[in-house]
């Protein structure tokens, strides 16, 4: 009977020793890699200051899935959408291993739809997967899987049935490149729901300012200090021209670089774009 019950004991523990193992692993596929190298993503490059943990998430949650994007190794520049490297290449702290294409398409609010997009992919939401153009049409990702395609005419759209169903991640990607061609900062800004208060900031949210040009980041991590309760983030961003997606530097506090304190004030400077505090908003 003992050995029984220790022959229980210890299956219990095998199998909650690989649920343990499971959460610390992401719980989601980077469909765009070929491989994916987890000593290579946000959480175990981007380290924190002392005193500090990162927040807890819910593994296959899209915050989880956020802080374990993979980065290239090292530093390496920023390269455009044409092979040409980007101006500026004092901006960055690191760059996200995901392609940017070969068109002037992936830009800073693009790139943020094609993260939400890729999550919900990933975890076989499709009926989740859809965005407004910018004249308020919604391109359900469900109905281009079902061989629909939209005709675009001056300022209106027409879908028309041209093609053979298909959910292949190709496919998809042919339906985020639509998206990218006629969406931008002012659509996405529209679809967003503002965060009242800066305290309650959550990794995925968004800084947007809706416009032609516009601009737009995205909260990629999150820490808090154990002791009192001081919270920090990682900011995330691409540009014009379409670029890599690549972690921004704290150009104004260099013992912090690259968190911000979640008490900036007013406005946030990033090396490229200022923000308000007002400009937070969530899918």
């Amino acid at each position: 009977m003992f050995l029984k019950m220790m022959g229980k004991l210890y299956f219990i523990l095998l199998f909650s020793m690989y649920v343990i193992s499971l959460q610390a692993l992401p719980q989601s596929f980077y469909a765009w890699l070929e491989r994916y190298d987890k000593s290579e993503c946000i959480v175990n490059r981007v380290k924190f200051p002392d005193g500090y943990k990162r927040v807890s998430t819910n593994p296959g949650s899209f915050k989880n899935w956020l802080r374990y994007l993979p980065l290239k190794k090292g530093n390496p520049p920023v390269y455009l959408f044409n092979g040409l490297k980007k101006t500026n290449q004092s901006v960055h702290f690191a760059v996200m291993d995901m392609d940017v294409g070969v068109k002037d398409l992936q830009q800073c609010a693009d790139v943020i739809i094609r993260l939400r997009a890729e999550y919900l992919y990933s975890i076989g939401k499709y009926d989740s997967i859809y965005f407004n153009l910018t004249n308020g049409d919604e391109v359900m990702y469900n109905y281009w899987i079902r061989g629909f395609r939209p005709k675009v005419k001056g300022n209106k759209v027409k879908w028309i049935k041209n093609a053979t169903v298909d959910s292949s991640y190709a496919c998809f990607r042919e339906y985020l490149n639509f998206i990218f061609t006629y969406a931008g900062s002012y659509s996405l800004c529209l679809e967003l729901n503002k965060v009242e208060h800066i305290e309650d900031m959550e990794i995925g949210d968004v800084f947007i300012r809706g416009g032609f040009p516009g601009h737009a980041v995205i909260v990629i991590d999150i820490a808090m200090n154990e002791k009192t309760g001081e919270k920090l983030f990682l900011i995330a961003q691409s540009y014009m021209p379409a670029q890599e997606l690549h972690i921004l530097v704290n150009p104004n506090d260099s013992e912090l670089n690259p968190w911000y304190e979640l008490d900036f004030g007013e406005v946030l400077y990033t090396p490229e774009w200022i923000f308000n505090s007002s400009d937070l908003m969530r899918f």
